[in-house]
């Protein structure tokens, strides 16, 4: 046994029931999230969008549609249609990524099934199709990002991506260009026109909820008054900043590049600190998923 698997050994026997607390603790976060998720989904369904004749992009587009030609239970559809592409994440993406989105699939057709009978609460379609659209863009996004998804049509994307000189995200663009244009001739361009409204709010939605609205961002600072610069963002900023050793491509010249992450919010207080150390900075400023671990924590600033 190593040294390392020795310690972690120990770790465990001192702390065995943390462990697994947290574990559970995690498993049901996830479960709870992606219960809120389906269920919001399926109120923007019942509630905001079939009532109303609009449609979502992706499977569920084409399961309302052909509940309205067949006069077939939504939820029994939704469940149907997601099957055989759940068999393809599971030997595409893994165990649990199929097994996440199976449940909430379930979750959600039970929910239309359930909310079937309600009353919808607007009958006016631009209104069905902005709060739909919030609606189903959260509840879609919290089941994204708790490890499932709720419509099948992204693992396709991915599939023919790898055999087409096209990105997922335009393959799924393609699809859902399609199924929008397809339903004005079952509901009518007026109700597709409002779809592709509802479809659109949710799309921003999905990445609001996957990216919270304090959005995180990482910035390439290049100054000779590195230090000050990097002194001030800690100071004023409360950012840990990192010192990176670069070249110029074109001068040759030995460089340091300040690197620090910081929320959306924050951008216009560094660039404004940056300015007043060295108005002729370069500063490159890119999006950030997802930041963890290091020390991202705010530090007091002044």
């Amino acid at each position: 046994m190593t040294v390392s698997q020795q310690v972690f050994t120990n770790e465990e026997e001192k702390h065995p029931r943390k462990s697994g607390a947290a574990k559970t603790m995690k498993l049901a976060q996830r479960i709870v999230m992606m219960v809120l998720g389906a269920a919001m989904m399926s109120v923007a369904l019942e509630i905001f969008l079939v009532p109303n004749q609009l449609i979502d992009g992706g499977i569920t587009g084409i399961s309302i549609m052909l509940s309205h030609i067949f006069d077939i239970p939504l939820g029994i559809l939704l469940t149907l249609l997601n099957l055989p592409f759940l068999v393809i994440g599971y030997k595409q993406i893994g165990k649990t990524f199929a097994v996440s989105t199976l449940f909430a699939v379930i979750v959600m057709s039970i929910g239309t099934q359930l909310l079937h009978p309600v009353k919808p609460i607007t009958v006016e379609p631009l209104l069905a199709a902005v709060f739909g659209g919030v609606i189903l863009g959260v509840g879609v996004g919290l089941v994204v990002r708790y490890g499932g998804s709720l419509d099948g049509t992204e693992i396709v994307a991915i599939l023919v991506a790898k055999k087409l000189p096209f990105s997922v995200g335009e393959v799924v663009m393609f699809f859902n260009v399609f199924i929008l244009s397809t339903a004005g001739f079952v509901f009518g361009w007026n109700n597709a026109m409002f779809s592709l409204i509802a479809y659109y709010i949710a799309f921003k939605l999905i990445d609001i909820t996957l990216e919270g609205l304090d959005q995180s961002k990482s910035v390439w600072i290049i100054s000779d008054q590195f230090r000050d610069i990097g002194e001030a963002l800690t100071e004023r900023l409360g950012r840990g900043v990192t010192y990176l050793d670069g070249e110029g491509g074109f001068s040759g010249e030995n460089k340091k590049v300040i690197f620090v992450v910081i929320t959306r919010l924050e951008e216009a207080k560094l660039k404004s600190i940056v300015e007043d150390w060295d108005a002729d900075a370069f500063i490159a400023i890119g999006n950030i998923h997802d930041v963890k671990g290091g020390r991202f924590k705010k530090k007091a600033i002044h």
